[in-house]
């Protein structure tokens, strides 16, 4: 028997250090919601759930883009439209002006209309988004993924040689209707073929955008399971440690009283 060192103490007081420190982590893991509360507890997790969270955010910015791309070319679609009826009214003006019952005067009143509806397709031909034109010639590159891959959406140009031919088209006289009429007719040819191509350009944004969403949600449960906790069996380990905790310190109690056997010697 021993009084100096108490080696039963120091070995219950190393079993009870032990069980707090689990215990701890334990209660910082379920408080938190992640298994990796500090780099210690999963170095190489902690990182790769780092570039998967930094993919993550990416993938949102790149959705973002998409979906702006995707708002820029139904504006632009919707401009088109109004020019359409626009075009069809312009051709029916130049059908209208050939009736030889018309006389001059009356295609003249025919031509002030047809004019007013070609400077309203001039007006809009020259109409923005946010500060970038809707109908220009020149190409965008809208960011489709997280690696900030493009797709190249072709400019839709107003000033095309079938929309610019408009500009000296009128309607004052049967021959002038007759050529107003082809005119007409290859700008709305024009007009369909643009339309068309808007319509693609929103088809693969649109999957583009649903693939993107995909990506999202099939990283995000790849880092949820590197990261987060799994309660159910971190509250079955915390209930262990708390457990161990209790009955260390008892034992250790205990284990205090063992040299007051010495006095019984000494009595």
């Amino acid at each position: 028997m021993v009084i100096n060192t108490n080696t039963h103490a120091m070995a219950a007081a190393a079993n009870l250090q032990g069980s707090e420190s689990m215990l701890s982590k334990s209660l910082a893991r379920l408080s938190s919601g992640s298994k990796i509360v500090n780099p210690a507890d999963d170095a190489a997790g902690l990182a790769v759930s780092m570039r998967l969270d930094a993919q993550i955010n990416r993938l949102t910015a790149a959705k973002n883009n998409v979906g702006n791309a995707i708002s820029f070319t139904q504006t632009q679609d919707g401009y088109l439209k109004k020019i359409s009826k626009a075009l069809d009214r312009m051709s029916e003006l130049s059908i209208l002006a050939q009736d030889v019952t018309k006389s001059d005067a009356d295609r003249s009143l025919y031509d002030s209309e047809f004019q007013q509806l070609y400077a309203y397709f001039t007006s809009a031909a020259s109409k923005d988004f946010n500060g970038v034109s809707l109908f220009a010639t020149t190409p965008l590159n809208v960011t489709i993924d997280s690696e900030a891959g493009t797709f190249t959406m072709n400019g839709i140009d107003l000033g095309a040689a079938a929309y610019a031919a408009l500009a000296t088209a009128d309607v004052t006289t049967t021959t002038s209707a007759s050529l107003a009429l082809a005119t007409a007719k290859a700008a709305i040819t024009q007009l369909a073929t643009d339309r068309a191509t808007i319509g693609a350009y929103q088809t693969r944004l649109n999957l583009t955008s649903e693939q993107l969403t995909i990506s999202k949600e099939n990283l995000s449960a790849a880092s949820s399971r590197i990261q987060d906790v799994d309660v159910a069996e971190e509250s079955t380990q915390y209930a262990r440690y708390n457990i161990l905790v209790q009955s260390g310190t008892a034992m250790l109690a205990q284990a205090n009283q063992i040299p007051q056997t010495v006095l019984r010697l000494l009595q």
